[in-house]
């Protein structure tokens, strides 16, 4: 027997079809990635320099600096403010599936899955990553 199909992403959840709770659809969430990727990216090399033609033996960690401060915005930034920079910035937040505070486990392991990549962009039916599904997360509109 097959569960019956949902009208729009978000319904099996309890969602609104669209506004405040909405699940946050990917142009805004694919938007919101770009600017957290941006802002990594200025601050790692504000920080930590930047050499276009180092080769990746002696470019050394400072290659991975844009990747670690994006993971850290994402970790210090979901629980504390609701979502990252991007997210906020684009009127999303990330929610528990049945609501409440996200505590500070699940940004850690949420983002861990993100830097990954492959768990972010295969979605189910409601538009939710695997990294979100994992953690029991849900990215809606604010």
């Amino acid at each position: 027997m097959t569960a019956p199909a949902s009208e729009y992403p978000g319904e099996r959840l309890g969602r609104p079809t669209s506004g405040r709770g909405s699940i946050g659809r990917p142009g805004r969430r694919i938007l919101a990635l770009l600017i957290d990727w941006t802002a990594a990216t200025i601050i790692a090399t504000a920080f930590f320099g930047y050499d276009q033609f180092a080769l990746p033996e002696k470019a050394g960690w400072t290659m991975f600096a844009p990747m670690i401060v994006f993971a850290a915005l994402q970790i210090i930034f979901i629980p504390t403010i609701g979502g990252s920079p991007g997210h906020r910035i684009l009127g999303m937040r990330v929610e528990m599936e049945r609501g409440g505070w996200v505590g500070l486990w699940r940004p850690i392991v949420r983002t861990a899955l993100l830097v990954l990549v492959i768990p972010a962009v295969i979605w189910d039916a409601d538009q939710r990553g695997i990294h979100d599904k994992i953690v029991g997360t849900v990215l809606v509109r604010a």
